[in-house]
């Protein structure tokens, strides 16, 4: 019975510390950002509708873009794809590159409506992940690096 008695206060005690912490050092005269009244004013950019002649796939990899579609893959793309087969908010991109080519690829990053209304794939991965993917502004240029990081992280050299 005494145990029970320390180890209820003791949980207790580190809970009442936990929440009082967590509260150490935060500036409470801080608005939190609101996303929606920053983007208000941006239109949603979609790109042209990508064809097969208007990509050079290259080997070896071109190392800037690697790097350049690693970092959009962490401010874009992470919070929903993971670099395994893990499926999390979308499929997991291992070896994407392997069952999509880099055309389809681009125009599901860049032209997710189109997609959606006309490529059968496409619509099967919505149905699957129930959630439509958001149009991430990606510009052509940003779509292939992204492309070359998925190369990258496909095993390509």
């Amino acid at each position: 019975m005494k145990l029970k008695t320390i180890l209820t206060s003791t949980i207790a005690l580190t809970g009442l510390y936990f929440l009082t912490a967590c509260g150490e050092g935060v500036d409470k005269s801080v608005k939190p950002i609101d996303v929606q009244e920053l983007t208000k004013n941006q239109p949603e950019t979609h790109g042209t509708e990508i064809k097969e002649s208007d990509i050079q796939v290259t080997s070896p990899l071109n190392a800037d873009w690697v790097s350049g579609g690693k970092n959009i893959y962490e401010l874009k793309c992470q919070s929903c794809h993971r670099l395994t087969e893990e499926k999390l908010v979308g499929p997991g991109w291992k070896d994407v590159t392997k069952r999509r080519k880099p055309v389809w690829i681009m125009n599901m990053a860049m032209n997710v409506d189109m997609m959606l209304e006309t490529d059968a794939e496409a619509q099967k991965l919505l149905e699957q992940c129930l959630v439509r993917m958001p149009n991430q502004n990606l510009s052509k240029e940003d779509a292939r690096k992204v492309v070359e990081f998925m190369r990258s992280n496909d095993g390509e050299k």
